[in-house]
């Protein structure tokens, strides 16, 4: 029996370039591609048309759903296809949440949870800096670039933006953006209230 998965994670951390590593072999379907996240919102019975009309040998690798967030109505249709077909799928994306509020059908227990984390230690053994660490973050992009200031600037403006203002988890966007600057200042020290 083939499994298929969830591979949530932040943005930016290297979730798809770990899949298109691992399965080289698997038909990928890019919902960044406005083409598809269009047609498939408008019509999402086509996503099965297309998965049902590709070659058995296809089917022996999982197929990727990569931003399968965009397309949430989707998700019936890979429901229908896991359950009627030899197809498995490993859906990627960055916000479960905002399809689990939306009530989207997360496939009931088909489909293994797995989390995507920006580097950890095992993978910069080598290059272990924890000033660099503080400095650039843990995004691989950020990790490995020479000047990443302008990265986690930009970093921090998209995870405002998209992710906390969009999802309204917080009201006053203001606010918590003043609070991320004193996390970073206090970053490190012993916690006092006061003066955060």
């Amino acid at each position: 029996m083939k499994q298929s998965a969830f591979l949530w994670g932040a943005r930016k951390t290297g979730k798809s370039t770990f899949l298109r590593t691992l399965y080289p072999n698997s038909i990928i379907i890019d919902m960044l591609d406005t083409h598809l996240e269009m047609r498939y919102t408008k019509s999402p019975w086509e996503f099965r048309q297309d998965i049902l009309h590709l070659k058995v040998a296809d089917l022996n690798y999982p197929i990727i759903v990569d931003e399968v967030q965009k397309v949430p109505s989707i998700m019936d249709e890979i429901h229908w296809l896991i359950e009627n077909t030899k197809a498995s799928f490993i859906l990627c994306g960055s916000s479960a949440r905002k399809m689990r509020q939306a009530g989207v059908n997360l496939l009931g227990g088909r489909a293994i949870r797995y989390e995507f984390f920006p580097l950890v230690y095992p993978e910069i053994r080598q290059d272990f800096n924890l000033l660099k660490i503080f400095n650039h973050g843990l995004i691989p992009s950020h990790y490995i670039a020479p000047e990443a200031k302008l990265l986690l600037e930009s970093y921090i403006y998209e995870y405002l933006s998209s992710e906390i203002k969009a999802e309204g988890i917080v009201r006053n966007l203001a606010t918590f953006n003043r609070f991320l600057d004193s996390v970073t200042f206090s970053h490190g020290e012993m916690l006092n209230y006061t003066n955060i």
